[in-house]
């Protein structure tokens, strides 16, 4: 492939750098949210509770150096963890590289800016109440984080 190419195109995951690897997350925030697990079927349910640090507004962990420190069930994402991973939403950009999909068009590195994200609809923003405030997760279960969400706009030409 053209060095030209952009590196998520040219590497693959257990090839990137520190850097590149950590500019794949697009800011969603829908990793950070509680999951629950079904005792009979072992199935993931997600609740629109988020980790409290979780930014609601931005979808950014608010002490991500100190994330795994202060909340210890935090999960440290790695090329190597992501085939035993089966609770990240299927529009996450680790997921789609390790299932060998594109970045999609809202991607802050293919649209070159952090809001379109929020803008596409693909964000938690303004539909998660933090852990602070939600009281027991049973009540809080949701559909959506698991879903590939309904984009607000079209792509631009060329987006993928």
């Amino acid at each position: 492939m053209s060095e030209l190419a952009p590196f998520w195109k040219r590497k693959r995951l257990d090839e990137m750098s520190p850097q590149e690897w950590e500019s794949l997350c697009d800011g969603c925030g829908r990793c950070c949210l509680h999951k629950l697990r079904d005792d009979q079927t072992d199935a993931v349910l997600y609740t629109n509770v988020a980790c409290r640090l979780l930014d609601t507004q931005s979808c950014a962990c608010s002490d991500y150096p100190h994330r795994m420190r202060k909340v210890p069930d935090c999960v440290q994402l790695s090329a190597g963890s992501l085939s035993e991973i089966d609770w990240l939403p299927p529009s996450c950009a680790y997921r789609r590289l390790h299932e060998g999909r594109g970045l999609a068009w809202w991607h802050p590195l293919v649209s070159g800016r952090r809001e379109s994200v929020h803008e596409a609809g693909i964000s938690a923003r303004g539909r998660v109440v933090s852990e602070r405030q939600a009281g027991p997760l049973e009540h809080h279960i949701v559909a959506w984080p698991g879903q590939m969400p309904r984009v607000r706009r079209r792509a631009p030409p060329g987006g993928m």
